[in-house]
């Protein structure tokens, strides 16, 4: 899916660009993720996976909200989409760790660790930005 960021032009101090990039690792971490969950479930020790497989769907619906919200912020209520935004990067924190402990094994849980990582990054690469700014620093 290609963000619609680049068809719309604010006059707003949000860099395109970095918002783009959210978007995209939001979608491809919540792509990695469901794919991550659902090689889990077809693995014969499944039963070890569960908590691996819960984490992953959790952060594929964070992420998947992540970058909708992400996609039409606009300047309203900045404070919405940090509060996004820091839960998001908090989830893919916590799945990547998740994750982390079956990499070794199965590939998607590699898979899922390198976009939950990536996509951390770019939600705090995102709350750096000048309009995301708390309303006493602007």
């Amino acid at each position: 899916m290609q963000p619609m960021t680049p068809m719309y032009r604010d006059a707003e101090d949000l860099r395109h660009d970095v918002r783009a990039v959210c978007v995209r690792a939001c979608n491809l971490c919540a792509e990695a993720c469901n794919a991550c969950a659902d090689a889990c479930l077809g693995e014969p020790a499944v039963a070890e996976l569960v908590i691996c497989i819960r984490t992953n769907l959790d952060c594929a619906d964070m992420c998947a909200t992540a970058g909708e919200i992400v996609d039409r912020f606009r300047g309203n209520h900045p404070e919405l989409v940090r509060a996004v935004l820091e839960a998001c990067a908090v989830v893919c924190d916590v799945c990547a760790d998740e994750s982390r402990e079956h990499a070794d094994r199965y590939v998607r849980c590699a898979e899922a660790v390198a976009a939950c990582e990536t996509c951390a990054d770019a939600c705090r690469a995102m709350l750096a930005e000048p309009a995301l700014a708390e309303p006493a620093l602007r």
